[in-house]
């Protein structure tokens, strides 16, 4: 079936910035709230969230097989469980109504007022019931940072990295969207030169510059999916910080890897951007020696250039850009992760999400965390304020941003912003 939604001809007589992340070609996937009090399934093109649930009522998804509430719920996972041949019939179908050269909405400004709103007049929800979360392990370049920094550097990765995309299970519980602060966390921490541990706030609060990937149903128990057929499986992307407290995982991550220095939050951009949305960008990854296992090895563009950014805004101070990468840098791509993470026979479910962990670039402004680009804090980032940052303070927001161009189009993410407050104090 043609990806008809993906034209780069193609205009909407909905009005687009130039700079827009969600042109027509766009079409991400994701849930808010209207202002009065209405939880829906929605789309977005330029400055305007667009209620699918009153598009399905209003019949402009005849002939496609929907349950009659798919798109009046407040999860995308119902929709995300109908599979790829759904998700692109909806795409194209919702590209068709904004067309510019097609009428029917375009022309009917009473149904356009129960459809179309403002973006600022909208709030995001999380767009699915995450059941479980993975977060892997798969940027060569900080897995070398990181081993540089804590072990050997003529042996910076441990023997398994180069044969298996590494990964811990975490904590869908405190996954949240954009715009939701999150706390300083509380734990145990082992202070430098000293023997004894002890409990208080995390100094050494960082972001991880990821993505992450949404799954659909995707086997059952005891099924492996071949890595060929492994994107048939995720849903669309989103951008991902993986907040870490980097003094409490230092202390708590022998021998079973990360707990609670991960577990406190994690932030996630509110709208899916669809593989097929993503199509016109595909490209190579690194090469992969020694050559993967027959069930990690892949054919093709597996890789997607996707530009990514990680800003630092203290309180009432303009932003300041820390980070600049590319996904295209993961060493393991989102098909071996899948393949691998099912190669045991792990049930993998609609609404799953799959953490790409942190992705550093090959130079020191391309490092996706603190802690590689402070170097564990040796040198400090200058900001624009004069302040100075070893690791994220209370009261910085940090914000990611990530999109793909070429010469015909741009496809965003959008952003994940979130503020770092004091450690909560309950009342």
């Amino acid at each position: 079936m043609p990806i008809t939604a993906n034209d780069p001809k193609r205009k909407s007589w909905l009005e687009v910035p130039e700079s827009s992340d969600f042109p027509i070609q766009n079409i991400p996937f994701g849930v808010f709230l209207t202002k009065e009090n209405v939880v829906t399934v929605g789309t977005r093109i330029g400055d305007f969230a667009i209620d699918l649930g009153a598009l399905q009522q209003l019949n402009y998804f005849e002939g496609i097989e929907l349950t009659d509430d798919m798109f009046m719920q407040d999860t995308l996972n119902d929709f995300i469980s109908d599979g790829k041949k759904t998700w692109r019939l909806v795409r194209n179908r919702i590209a068709e109504i904004f067309d510019i050269n097609t009428a029917g909405l375009r022309d009917d400004q009473k149904q356009r007022e129960i459809i179309i709103f403002n973006i600022e007049d909208v709030e995001m929800q999380l767009p699915v019931l995450i059941g479980d979360y993975t977060d892997f392990y798969s940027s060569k370049e900080h897995a070398t940072n990181v081993g540089t920094m804590f072990r050997d550097p003529d042996n910076a990765l441990l023997p398994n990295w180069l044969h298996l995309p590494v990964a811990y299970h975490g904590r869908s519980s405190t996954i949240i969207p954009s715009g939701i602060p999150v706390h300083r966390p509380l734990g145990q921490m082992l202070p430098n030169g000293e023997k004894d541990p002890v409990f208080g706030s995390s100094r050494l609060v960082d972001f991880e510059l990821e993505t992450a990937f949404i799954t659909t149903d995707a086997n059952v128990m005891g099924e492996a999916v071949p890595v060929h057929e492994a994107e048939d499986y995720i849903f669309g992307m989103v951008l991902l910080n993986d907040w870490s407290a980097r003094d409490i995982q230092k202390w708590e991550y022998v021998p079973l890897g990360p707990f609670l220095a991960k577990s406190f939050a994690s932030s996630i951009s509110p709208w899916i951007v669809t593989l097929d949305a993503l199509e016109p960008f595909r490209t190579k990854g690194p090469k992969q020696v020694p050559a993967p296992f027959p069930y990690l090895t892949t054919k093709g563009k597996k890789a997607f250039d996707i530009t990514l950014e990680t800003y630092i805004k203290p309180l009432n101070q303009d932003e300041n850009l820390v980070c600049k990468t590319n996904f295209k840098h993961l060493y393991w791509s989102m098909t071996q992760q899948l393949a691998h993470h099912t190669s045991n026979g792990c049930r993998v479910n609609s609404g799953d999400m799959m953490g790409s962990g942190t992705i550093s670039g090959p130079t020191p402004d391309s490092f996706g965390s603190m802690l590689e680009l402070t170097w564990g804090g040796k040198n400090p980032l200058q900001l624009k304020d004069g302040s100075e940052r070893k690791f994220i303070e209370d009261n910085d927001t940090v914000i990611m941003r990530g999109y793909c161009k070429n010469s015909e189009i741009r496809i965003g993410f959008g952003e994940v912003s979130s503020q770092l407050l004091p450690p909560y104090i309950r009342k």
